[in-house]
């Protein structure tokens, strides 16, 4: 027998579950009505049970809310003809909703994904995954969430710095906390990938220009430069120096960069995340033996794939299953993994080791950072490499 307070709990499990679909209308007419059968019992079990079978009728005769409540008789021999609920009809989500007093939220959630929809068709269906973006933003956001995609759609590649975008009320702290929404809409509307780690390209928009950390690994590079061996410097500055180092290594860990030590004809890079890019703008870079060092996790690899997509021949160094599996002690567990089922520009190993990781086959999001293996065996395991030029 379920009472309205067991219907509202499994109403909640099934909301919080589908939700996103039924925005989305992926199951179509197919999902309703939605019928909650309410547990009639037999007359023996209604009287083993009497005061409840009371109780739950009486719960179901003052109920009032959203669906059609269905009764029905039973004529039962000792307790005689007995009106009983049967059944609860929900026609849609939103009396789903109703139920659970977020109706007014699943209404302005379905308000804005048919205006979203109307003004570009290529978004229906596609819009269930931001159920929360949605059913959250103020009016005024959302007003200024259209005339962004708007204006992005009507000037794809502008080359304008964001700040220079002519939309009431746009800021970049508001990007910012919306890239995720932005990228994915704008991806569809676009037709490009959804790349919100590269959201300047997606959008057609000028990046700014970002300081890039780099180490001058040996003496005599650092007197062509004055004696200047550790520089923060704005990416096209950087590509007009008229050195020619014979090795690059990039690092991912600032801190790793940091504790290099000196190697011959050889400059470091380290911080740069997914933004390695900026290095095949650098016609001095391209030319050199590159050397990537990141940590072993989804992320560290597909910033190798990354970077190996603008210079083909660097080298990876302690990014192997055997490193991983000599500091399993110092596993710790990526917070989320990256996207991609197989990053491009893996070699065969790497990809074993990238696909062993986001499949769990080593554990629950397994993850080693560099800076937890040992600095001698580090330093050793680089010297190496970096003797081996190909």
């Amino acid at each position: 027998m379920k009472l309205p307070d067991d219907v509202r709990d499994w109403l909640r499990r099934r909301f919080d579950s589908r939700h996103r679909d039924w925005l989305a209308d992926l199951a179509g007419d197919a999902a309703w009505p939605l019928d909650i059968a309410l547990g009639i019992p037999s007359e023996q079990a209604a009287i083993a049970r009497l005061d409840a079978t009371r109780a739950w009728v009486a719960a179901w005769q003052g109920w009032h809310g959203a669906g059609e409540l269905q009764w029905t008789q039973r004529r039962w021999r000792t307790l005689g003809t007995q009106r009983l609920p049967e059944l609860l009809r929900l026609d849609s989500p939103r009396q789903v909703a109703d139920w659970l007093g977020e109706g007014e939220r699943w209404e302005r959630a379905a308000r804005r994904q048919a205006l979203l929809e109307q003004r570009w068709p290529v978004l229906k269906r596609r819009l269930g995954r931001l159920f929360a973006a949605l059913a959250t933003y103020t009016d005024a956001d959302v007003d200024r969430l259209v005339a962004t995609l708007a204006w992005i759609e009507r000037h794809p590649d502008s080359n304008l710095y964001l700040r220079q975008l002519p939309i009431p009320g746009l800021d970049t702290k508001w990007v910012e906390a919306r890239k995720g929404v932005l990228a994915e809409l704008l991806g569809h509307i676009l037709a490009r990938p959804d790349d919100t780690e590269d959201f300047h390209a997606l959008c057609g928009l000028r990046r700014p220009s970002s300081l890039v950390r780099m180490r001058v690994l040996d003496p005599a590079l650092r007197a062509r430069l004055g004696g200047i061996g550790d520089m923060a410097v704005p990416a096209d500055e950087l590509a007009r120096l008229t050195i020619a180092p014979r090795h690059v290594v990039v690092v991912e860990n600032l801190q790793t960069g940091l504790a290099l030590g000196d190697l011959p004809d050889t400059v470091a890079f380290m911080g740069l995340g997914y933004g390695v890019d900026v290095l095949a703008g650098l016609p001095w870079v391209r030319d050199a033996d590159c050397i990537y060092w990141g940590d072993i996790d989804t992320h560290g690899l597909a910033i190798l794939g990354r970077l190996r997509s603008h210079l083909p021949a660097v080298r990876s160094v302690l990014m192997d299953e055997a490193t991983l599996l000599a500091h399993r002690a110092f596993w710790t567990q990526e917070t989320s993994q990256h996207a991609a089922q197989d990053p491009s520009h893996l070699l065969p190993l790497e990809r074993a080791l990238y696909q062993a990781l986001k499949g769990h086959a080593l554990g629950p999001s397994v993850r080693l950072e560099q800076e937890r293996i040992g600095w001698t065996t580090a330093w050793d395991a680089l010297l190496r490499i970096h003797a081996q030029v190909p």
